[in-house]
């Protein structure tokens, strides 16, 4: 399941009117929040960190929470604890679309969704997401969102 849903993302993120993209940067841009939500999906905290840039910034539940590098990343998150509390089981991206772009960072307005083991959404959430191209390599930034 995970394996075609990974492929499913991806085919999204390429194709569907939903996920409009402008430019070669929000073509790498798009291509890193993919990458993100595969690792997410996959519950590799390792694979999820690549995708980030750091220090690295969420905005959530009235929290901000900044994670100086990698390692502090990884102490913070356990994904398969977060399926546990929660019920989740995977996420898909439902849209994308870049706000304002330069060659080196592009925002983007998602709206993403989560769902449970029985295929049943929990719930879709509104975000904005900062990617950034640094020393080369594209990364999210900073995320913003109303999940929990």
């Amino acid at each position: 399941m995970k394996k075609q849903l990974s492929m499913a993302v991806l085919i999204a993120a390429l194709l569907l009117p939903g996920f409009a993209r402008a430019s070669e940067a929000a073509d790498e841009a798009m291509a890193v929040l993919v990458a993100f939500l595969i690792a997410f999906n996959e519950r590799n905290e390792e694979a999820w960190a690549d995708t980030l840039l750091f220090p690295h910034v969420r905005l959530a539940s009235q929290k901000v929470a900044v994670y100086p590098d990698r390692a502090s990343f990884l102490a913070a998150m356990d994904l398969d604890e977060f399926a546990r509390s929660t019920g989740w089981s995977y996420s898909t991206w439902d849209h994308m679309s870049v706000v304002q772009e330069s060659p080196e960072k592009v925002h983007l307005t998602v709206v993403f969704s989560r769902f449970d083991g029985d295929d049943q959404l929990l719930e879709s959430f509104r975000s904005l997401y900062i990617v950034e191209k640094v020393d080369g390599r594209w990364g999210i930034r900073a995320r913003s969102s109303f999940a929990p």
